[in-house]
């Protein structure tokens, strides 16, 4: 029987900037993780200024060592290798409608249009980069694999606070996206996936609790829309 070969800790998936002391690794781990939860706590407009320039540092960062794509995951190949971690998702994100139906927490999609659906799975997309291209080699120089990926399903998750179901729900998929990315190796797939799992954790909690998905600042700003009352209501009230 054949074993697919586990990449080590020293292959380019992880380890694509050998030069880096453990001193600057440390260093830029804690900014950029820094820089990500100021954004997140700051009000909206100030988010539209400065959250660019939070995420832009990071990539700088990975690409001025010029890594190929199949180092970052961004190769075809590894697109296609990966390809059926989708229909697994997709299956668990059926699975998970179906029960949150026969449950009654399932509702419909806040702002279901293409902009907003598109927008976050390229949301999701770049959460991975960040996690495996970023994050993870660097914390993979410092301590061995398995308490790298501990420390960065923890740090996803803790960006996603004070949303307790997503900070629940991200601090396994923040570890099961790790595990899968060393062996895997696909940025585009894991992003994918992510999103669809989003978007089904999105219509089975209610909103009450998930409050349309914000972490941060956005958490504590949100306001439930008034349904308007049916028109019966208003004949029976004399209006």
């Amino acid at each position: 029987m054949k074993v697919s070969p586990v990449v080590s800790t020293t292959s380019p998936a992880f380890s694509i900037r050998q030069e880096h002391s453990p001193v600057r690794d440390l260093i830029e781990l804690s900014a950029a993780f820094l820089a990500i939860m100021v954004v997140l706590w700051l009000p909206t407009d100030k988010q539209l200024i400065f959250g660019p320039i939070a995420l832009l540092m990071p990539a700088v960062l990975v690409f001025m060592d010029k890594p190929t794509t199949r180092a970052l995951g961004l190769g075809l190949r590894q697109f296609l290798r990966a390809f059926w971690i989708l229909p697994v998702a997709l299956a668990l994100a059926a699975l998970g409608i179906y029960l949150a139906q026969l449950a009654g927490t399932s509702h419909a999609l806040y702002k279901a249009d293409f902009t907003h659906v598109g927008g976050y799975v390229v949301w999701t997309i770049c959460q991975q980069f960040l996690l495996q291209d970023y994050f993870m080699p660097r914390l993979t120089r410092l301590i061995s694999t398995d308490g790298a990926i501990a420390i960065a399903a923890l740090l996803f998750s803790v960006a996603h606070l004070p949303n307790i179901p997503l900070t629940i729900a991200t601090l396994v998929w923040g570890g099961v996206s790790c595990a899968i990315f060393r062996r895997y190796r696909s940025i585009y797939v894991l992003g994918l996936a992510q999103g669809l799992l989003g978007l089904c954790f999105a219509v089975c909690v209610p909103d009450v609790f998930l409050h349309h998905m914000r972490v941060g600042l956005g958490y504590w700003h949100y306001h439930p829309e008034v349904m308007p009352q049916p028109e019966t209501f208003h004949a029976f009230a004399g209006k």
